[in-house]
């Protein structure tokens, strides 16, 4: 990437956080970055793919923040973290974050793409030791859509009872849905669906080569029986 290519990046970055993306033109990127409008559209065409290049520039600050910290011997608290991270860049970012997240089709940048991995990767962790309900990528999808939904809720709301607590309260309800609790359950049928469906979502995230492909195969339908 040239120099001139990351400076006006850097310059529409910069704009974008005093104010939203309706707001910045071409000619205040040129006079933030100190270029011309044909560099401008050299570099990246019109204004529609300068904010498209502007969020994966999101994606990749997100990105790099999240790799620089090694996962923690415990998956639960890293999935904890990862929210809390990801809510946290959407408020203090917020112009970054809605054209990360609040446009069409954001979830097909490669980007993205390496954001859902991550999270995966904690939850397969988390499937290894039988604490998911679901396998690994639905409860990626869920919490995902969660975290999403909650903090372009917060940036769309202003400060007030209905937003004291939220991303805790949602954060609560989605893991509440997607994780195994340790108690044990009053209902033996309730009891025996939960823990079919930690094993079948342990067997997603885990290799049975103790098993024909056979054998396995009828497992996972007595699972399907027993956790339905």
């Amino acid at each position: 990437m040239s120099d001139t290519r990351q400076e006006i990046l850097d310059a529409t970055a910069a704009l974008l956080e005093r104010a939203g993306a309706e707001q910045v033109s071409i000619r205040d990127v040129c006079q933030a970055a100190g270029v011309t409008a044909p560099t401008v559209y050299h570099h990246f065409g019109d204004k529609k793919d300068l904010l498209e290049a502007v969020a994966a520039e999101g994606f990749r600050r997100y990105l790099s923040a999240k790799h620089s910290r090694k996962p923690s011997a415990d998956p639960l608290a890293d999935l904890h973290r990862g929210w809390t991270d990801h809510v946290g860049f959407g408020l203090e970012h917020p112009a970054f974050y809605r054209l990360m997240y609040g446009t069409p089709n954001a979830e097909q940048r490669p980007s993205a793409r390496e954001g859902h991995r991550v999270l995966v990767g904690i939850l397969d962790r988390l499937a290894e030791t039988g604490r998911l309900r679901l396998a690994p990528e639905q409860a990626a999808t869920m919490i995902h859509t969660a975290a999403v939904g909650t903090t372009l809720s917060l940036l769309s709301l202003s400060e007030g009872p209905r937003t004291e607590g939220l991303a805790d309260r949602m954060r609560d309800a989605v893991f509440g849905a997607v994780l195994r609790q340790n108690e044990p359950s009053d209902n033996d049928g309730a009891a025996a669906a939960d823990l079919a469906r930690a094993l079948l979502a342990t067997l997603s995230a885990r290799r049975t080569e103790e098993l024909t492909p056979g054998e396995r195969g009828i497992l996972l339908e007595l699972l399907r029986k027993l956790a339905s």
